[in-house]
This record gives structure tokens, C-alpha cells and sequence, in this order.
């Protein structure tokens, strides 16, 4: 038996290591994205602005590595650049709709009653309707524009993580150590953030970066649509608009932003994916045992 349990034990720790080797490769992966996004005017190899027909359509090679554009601007400039739009914008994006769903789902399940029910139904509202025609429909009354696109985002994304928050404040508020917590005389605002918020944020904190790769790609769209950043400022998903009718000829224009964005959104999702294992009740017991 003792055998067993040292194959088991080391088992564990095979598991453990390699979910800590997982995430910290992939925090250093979103760390680089992150840097490219910040220092992007002073990593494009060419100025991404600049116009040469004399340059348009050169493919991939040495002195481009990503080819150009129908203007003659250095495709990987372009995509660096852009990066500071498409990746800022997002996080920006998702934390508004994090802190915002996050804290009408406490207030919901905190105080019920008809403020509950209305939130609610509005939620149920917004979830009913595919989200990126939803943002389509709001992004045409706002107008066009980058921020325009983020709010219209923001109007029809807040409901996943209110409903989240919610559920996980009806759980918590029925649990015996929050019941202990209200007889010793605990204050309402000492029990949402001392109690209840820490023991939430987890799986809102897993569901949040999920997400980002999700609002990335309904801000791309909104911008391949026309309804976001407007030419001549470089955003992945209006890149991939410039480029679609050039796309039998000069692939390399659709192919640069895609990946770019398909890297992205791949790595954010495999980190949220290795946060969720990291911060998995059994997987948290094994590391203290």
C-alpha cells in the first residue's frame, strides 16, 4: 500500500509542476504580448504610416518580412503597431464589463427582490440575441469609431458575468461561515468585500480572461465591418478588411493580421484554461498537501 501511495504522491507532483510550469509559460507568453502592445512605436522596423506605391504589394521577403500593403507600408510594422489598439482596447473592454457584470451580479443576489428581477430579465434580454449583432445594431446608433465600438461591446456584454456573480453570491450567502460572519456583527460592506468577493473571484477572474479572446475577435469584427477604427490607424481587424480584396493577389495582407490575431486569442485562452486548473479546489489541495 505504501507503495502506491508514493506513486500517487509523486503523481501529484508531476501534476502540480507541470500546471506551474504551464501557467508561468503562458504569463510570460501574455507578459511579451503585452510589451509588443506597449513599446509598439519603438519595435515596428519601418515607419507604419509611411506610404511608397513604389513598395505596394511586395511580398514577404528580407527586407519586409511580412510583405506590404497596397500603399507600400511595411506589413509587420503595421501589425505591431496595431497590436497597441486591438490588445489594449480589449483588456480595456473587458475589465469595464468584468467590474460592471461582477457588481450588479452581487447587488442581484445580495438584495433580491424586484431590483433582481428586473436586472435579470434585462440580462436575459441581452443573452438572447447573438452578441456580435447586438453590438452591430448599437455600433450603427453610436456611429463609427473605436470607442463607439467599445461601449456598444460593453452594452451587451456585461450580462455573462452578472449572471455568474450572482449564482455565486446566492451560494455564498447561505453558507454557515458568512451566517457566523453576520451574528458577530459584520457590516454589509465588510461581508460583500471581505467575504463574499474574495471567495467569488476566482472563477470570475478564469472567466474574464476566457473572454478576452472572445471580445477580440467581436472588436475585429466590429472594425473588418467598418464600425471601429477608421483608416489610416492600424487595427488588426480593419488590416484584414483593407486586405480582403486583395486577397487572391496579396494573401500576405489577410494572412498577417489573422495570425496575429489567432496567436493572441490562443494564448489568452490557453491561459485562462491553466489559471482554471491552477485554481481548481482538488488541484489546490494536492499543492498544500
Amino acid at each position: 500500500m505504501s507503495g502506491k501511495n508514493n506513486i500517487t504522491v509523486r503523481k501529484q507532483k508531476i501534476r502540480k509542476n507541470h500546471t506551474k510550469a504551464k501557467l508561468v509559460f503562458f504569463l510570460v507568453l501574455t507578459a511579451l504580448l503585452l510589451f509588443v502592445a506597449a513599446f509598439a512605436k519603438y519595435l515596428c522596423p519601418y515607419d507604419p504610416y509611411a506610404q511608397d506605391l513604389a513598395l505596394a504589394q511586395k511580398p514577404p521577403g528580407l527586407e519586409h518580412l511580412l510583405g506590404t500593403d497596397r500603399y507600400g507600408r511595411d506589413m509587420l510594422s503595421r501589425v505591431i503597431i496595431g497590436s497597441t489598439t486591438s490588445i489594449y482596447a480589449t483588456l480595456l473592454l473587458v475589465a469595464v464589463i468584468t467590474v460592471a457584470g461582477t457588481a450588479i451580479g452581487i447587488f442581484c443576489g445580495w438584495k433580491g427582490g424586484k431590483a433582481d428581477t428586473i436586472l435579470m430579465r434585462i440580462s436575459d434580454l441581452f443573452l438572447a440575441f447573438p452578441g456580435l449583432v447586438f453590438a452591430l445594431a448599437v455600433a450603427g446608433v453610436l456611429g463609427g469609431g473605436i470607442q463607439n465600438a467599445i461601449i456598444a461591446l460593453e452594452v451587451i456584454s456585461w450580462p455573462k458575468f452578472a449572471r455568474l456573480a450572482r449564482g455565486l453570491t446566492l451560494t455564498q450567502k447561505d453558507s454557515a461561515y458568512l451566517m457566523a460572519a453576520k451574528l458577530s456583527g459584520s457590516s454589509t460592506g465588510k461581508l460583500l468585500f471581505k467575504h463574499i468577493l474574495p471567495n467569488i473571484a476566482g472563477p470570475i477572474l478564469v472567466t474574464s480572461v476566457l473572454d478576452i479572446g472572445t471580445m477580440m475577435m467581436e472588436l475585429a469584427g466590429l472594425s473588418f465591418l467598418g464600425l471601429g477604427v477608421k483608416p489610416p490607424m492600424a487595427e488588426w481587424g480593419s488590416m484584414i478588411n483593407d486586405g480582403r480584396s486583395m486577397l487572391q493577389i496579396s494573401p500576405w495582407m489577410v494572412l498577417a493580421p489573422g495570425m496575429a490575431i489567432f496567436i493572441t486569442v490562443m494564448i489568452f485562452n490557453l491561459l485562462g484554461d491553466t489559471i482554471r486548473d491552477y485554481m481548481d479546489p482538488k488541484e489546490r489541495n494536492r499543492r498544500r498537501g
